[in-house]
């Protein structure tokens, strides 16, 4: 469940910022990375998500500020 959440969360992450996903690799990466940053991120607001498409929301949006940093990051 992990996987296909991490899969579909870095793809929609990259269809929102980039304007296409990142592969199948890199999809995964982001959307694994944007679930830990994003459950973090949610607990320390005090927001709570719950089931496949709220795991689904936090993990695009952790996904989303990720790449956010990484492409100011790059931009210098």
């Amino acid at each position: 469940m992990v996987i296909v959440v991490g899969i579909l969360a870095g793809w929609l992450a990259g269809r929102i910022q980039k304007g296409r996903g990142f592969g199948l690799i890199g999809n995964l990466v982001i959307g694994i990375l944007g679930s830990v940053f994003g459950t973090w991120l949610f607990f320390a607001l005090g927001f709570v998500a719950f089931g496949f498409i709220g795991n689904v929301v936090v993990a695009v949006v952790g996904a989303l500020v990720i790449l956010y940093v990484v492409g100011m990051i790059a931009k210098r």
